[in-house]
């Protein structure tokens, strides 16, 4: 719900309208925060939610415990990402960056203290966690008043509360597009907790995509140049990991876990994961380019089709009928992923980017007013 911001933000500090910024930030903090409200419902009934549609009672009550613990995250989160947005819109990386390196160390040595030393478990990492996120929030949010976004930021507005409505619309494409994302690996987990053996199963799928989804993380720009740049240099990055990946495959796991048989399987797995890597490097900077340019409900019908109605149909034969268990629900998967990157480049190949940058003056004229410094209308900016 708070992914519009990103080219809302973007769009305002390229048109110079640096007073809006604040006020779009303020948007998001009022939406997210209702937002998570909603979604903390999930988080309390998660344990009896996955016994009811079948999974195994020992997992689902671990998720159960752990989601509850999460929930101070959940909030931090709907907190936090507006301001990272707010901040990247600026290019102020350079502090998003050194406050992520301090907690960094700080959640390292939490976790360590929590887990080890105390015994809390999992408990103990879901604290550490909350505790990261939230010295996140209040160091992020120091920075941001402290005067050094200048006109970006001037103070609390009621602003905020106008237009909810019109915001919520714009943001809801975007949360359609990533949840559809999103759920897809996650649909992933849920389908191995059929399996025979579920636990070694969905752990060794719950390693491998947490390291393709954290490692494939990018933030692209729009511009053609920058597009072809972050292209290629994400695939090398890819390239290096997957190799890396392959090189330790006897290794890397016991980072992960103590289980021998979870070790095997994520062994066996890693050139699946090593080719998945490959693949989230490069979509996510297509995705971030759908982003920029505003196209959030073709990319949503695109994961629609690739994702649900080839990638997930597939894997469940490939898994169930096909008797090949995990590998064959990943092969599914990637498959799904495969096409989703491949439509998305082609419709960015086919993009006038003339047009483009024409309708985006046009729809900042239309939508934001022709003052750079006030809100002349009630309506949110339109991306391009």
């Amino acid at each position: 719900m708070g992914s519009a911001l990103e080219t809302l933000c973007g769009q305002a500090y390229g048109a110079g309208q640096l007073d809006m910024l604040g006020v779009y930030l303020q948007r998001s903090w009022v939406i997210l925060l209702a937002t998570s409200l909603l979604l903390s419902l999930l988080y309390v009934f998660a344990g009896p939610f996955l016994l009811l549609i079948g999974q195994e009672a020992s997992l689902s009550a671990a998720a159960g415990v752990f989601t509850i613990w999460m929930l101070p995250q959940l909030f931090a989160f709907a907190f936090n990402f507006p301001m990272v947005k707010f901040l990247q819109a600026q290019s102020k990386m350079a502090a998003i960056a050194a406050i992520a390196a301090a907690a960094l160390v700080l959640h390292v040595a939490l976790s360590w203290v929590l887990t080890v030393e105390v015994g809390m478990g999992v408990a103990g990492l879901a604290v550490a966690l909350n505790v990261s996120w939230w010295f996140i929030d209040v160091a992020q949010f120091a920075y941001v008043v402290s005067g050094r976004c200048g006109r970006a930021w001037s103070g609390f507005t009621w602003k905020a509360f106008t237009n909810l409505w019109g915001f919520v619309k714009l943001s809801l494409a975007s949360a359609v597009m990533i949840c559809l994302e999103v759920w897809y690996f996650m649909v992933l987990i849920l389908f191995a907790g059929y399996l025979k053996d579920a636990e070694v199963a969905v752990d060794a799928l719950s390693i491998c995509v947490r390291i393709s989804n954290e490692l494939g993380a990018a933030h692209p720009r729009t511009a053609k140049l920058a597009l072809v740049v972050a292209v290629i240099s994400s695939f090398m990055v890819g390239i290096a990991l997957a190799l890396l990946l392959i090189l330790t495959r006897d290794h890397y796991p016991a980072l992960f876990s103590n289980d021998l048989a979870v070790q095997r399987v994520v062994t066996k797995m890693t050139p699946l994961l090593a080719l998945c890597i490959v693949l989230n490097n490069v979509q996510p900077v297509l995705s971030g380019v759908a982003v920029g340019a505003g196209w959030q409900a073709v990319v949503a019908y695109v994961n629609i089709a690739s994702y649900y109605l080839f990638g997930i149909p597939l894997g469940l034969i490939l898994g169930y009928k096909s008797d090949m268990g995990i590998t064959g629900i990943w092969l599914g998967m990637m498959a799904g992923t495969a096409v989703q990157t491949l439509v998305l480049y082609w419709i960015i190949y086919k993009t006038n980017w003339n047009e483009e940058a024409s309708n985006a003056g046009d729809q900042i004229r239309k939508w934001g007013g022709g003052n750079s410094h006030n809100e002349t209308t009630n309506d949110v900016v339109i991306v391009n």
